[in-house]
């Protein structure tokens, strides 16, 4: 989980771009918004040009008919924090998500990465090559085509509230979760200075995109998710306003 500075640093250049773009919606800007907004947040025009050039040659964003637009890899991120701050969820009907590693063999690398693919479509290990979770929100599985995974819609057989939120206890720390956002919500509402409440922002977005996104049913009753998603979406409309 993100760190939450009792004095936020302002974020460098190359962020604070990157910052603006994840944050906008239709996600693209013209050089000229971007070096005006960018002086709004502290960062020079001159600095902003040579971040914005470096995040081109490293495949963060793109150039497209003149402006900048997300490249892919920060556009599935995009993708991932819209899903944390908007409305993502269906009624739950008590069965779990779940995807099983059936092939063994593999590099270290490719299961880190599997891991880091399940972690980010919001599911959690059970035990080494079982991971779940409640299968209550609308996208589609995104790891479903993984051909070293069997998936299942499982329900347990102990299907009791008390016992799926004891489960969710196990897989998540929800409470370390809860803490770490009234935290990042505190120092959204205390800091007015624009370059470090944008770096407030951008801990709190990623914070978000660690949001389980679990059932009301399974969540302690002070759970601070809607109150931060909330927090999140009025900064964005302020952003979108410069």
């Amino acid at each position: 989980m993100p760190s939450v500075p009792s004095d936020p640093s302002p974020l460098p250049a190359r962020s604070v771009a990157l910052s603006l773009l994840l944050g906008s919606h239709p996600d693209r800007m013209s050089p000229a918004r971007l070096t005006r907004a960018g002086e709004r947040f502290g960062v020079p025009a001159a600095t902003m040009r040579v971040a914005l050039t470096r995040a081109v040659a490293a495949g963060d964003l793109r150039r497209v008919d003149g402006d900048y637009v997300l490249g892919e890899r920060l556009v599935a991120r995009q993708r991932r924090q819209d899903e944390a701050v908007e409305d993502a969820g269906l009624p739950w009907d008590g069965t779990w998500e779940q995807a099983v590693v059936v092939v063994t063999g593999r590099s270290g690398s490719e299961r880190a990465s599997l891991r880091d693919d399940l972690a980010r479509a919001r599911l959690a290990e059970l035990r080494e090559g079982v991971w779940t979770r409640p299968a209550n929100l609308r996208r589609p599985p995104p790891y479903a085509s993984e051909p070293v995974l069997r998936c299942f819609r499982a329900t347990p057989y102990d299907d009791g509230p008390t016992a799926a939120r004891d489960l969710a206890g196990q897989l998540w720390d929800l409470p370390a979760w809860a803490r770490e956002g009234r935290a990042l919500l505190a120092g959204l509402t205390t800091t007015s200075d624009p370059a470090p409440r944008l770096a407030v922002a951008a801990a709190l977005v990623r914070h978000l995109a660690t949001d389980p996104l679990l059932p009301a049913a399974l969540l302690p009753a002070d759970w601070p998710g809607d109150e931060l998603r909330a927090a999140y979406g009025t900064y964005q409309a302020s952003l979108r306003d410069l």
